[in-house]
């Protein structure tokens, strides 16, 4: 009897033993995650020389592929480039004064899916992009950007959450008003999309989505072209936010040969 209750005693230490060293492990497995995809998140800019304030920053992107291509939202670098002067998109890498600036220009657009593929002139590490089916709700995520710009320099900042649902990327207006031309576009074939338990700011656009335990990106935040479609009928916007699924991310790529 004596022996079986040692025995017990031994088994069961053993087992909390083993419990709180898998429950160390996987605290740990975040920050390390974190850490490694950070240098992979980059700001997406305009650069003027004639303007004081030089680059303006405009969103968030992502290093993919080979390691010299950026994934952002479109909306982000749609603006039409004034051609009676120097101005060009930036990929700018690094935070706060250790920073390094690339020239950058548009290589593939798919205003559908608000994305956007950038080749620019250096070579960073690039994400891992998830491949599949869509995530379940319930799975945790994590997204790292630039929520506000640089308005008080560039450091990156990373928001935890979860997939709360899977969901149409618009869905119909209460009255005409809160129709617009690209709401009715979307209303003809509406895409899924990540709905997020985690706010994003407009500086967020661009963000990687990715699985907090591998640091694979499963989306891109997308936080003015969804909640425009999702949100219209909300007299105050919710903290809500949405991700445009990875596939498409992938499918841009594919046809420019990435």
């Amino acid at each position: 009897m004596a022996k079986t209750t040692i025995f017990t005693r031994r088994l069961l230490t053993s087992f909390v033993f083993s419990f709180m060293l898998f429950s160390a492990k996987a605290f740990a497995v975040f920050p390390e995650v974190v850490k490694e995809v950070t240098p992979s998140v980059v700001a997406i800019g305009l650069y003027t020389p004639l303007e004081a304030n030089g680059n303006q920053v405009l969103g968030t992107g992502f290093v993919v592929a080979d390691g010299k291509h950026v994934i952002t939202n479109y909306h982000v670098v749609s603006k039409i480039l004034d051609p009676t002067i120097v101005q060009y998109f930036v990929v700018i890498s690094g935070e706060g004064r250790d920073v390094k600036t690339y020239k950058a220009e548009v290589l593939g657009i798919d205003p559908v899916h608000d994305l956007a593929v950038l080749k620019f002139e250096g070579k960073l590490k690039p994400v891992n992009l998830a491949e599949g089916a869509l995530l379940p709700p319930g799975t945790d995520v994590a997204f790292t950007g630039f929520p506000i710009g640089a308005a008080i320099g560039l450091y990156p900042a990373t928001h935890k959450g979860m997939i709360s649902a899977i969901t149409p990327d618009a869905i119909p207006a209460q009255n005409a008003d809160q129709l617009t031309v690209s709401m009715l576009k979307r209303l003809k074939q509406p895409e899924l999309v990540y709905q997020l338990d985690a706010t994003a700011y407009p500086g967020n656009s661009g963000s990687p989505v990715y699985d907090v335990k591998t640091g694979h990106a499963v989306g891109v935040i997308n936080k003015v072209f969804v909640s425009q479609g999702k949100e219209s009928a909300l007299s105050a916007p919710s903290g809500i936010s949405y991700a445009i699924p990875i596939t498409h991310a992938l499918s841009l790529l594919k046809q420019h040969g990435l």
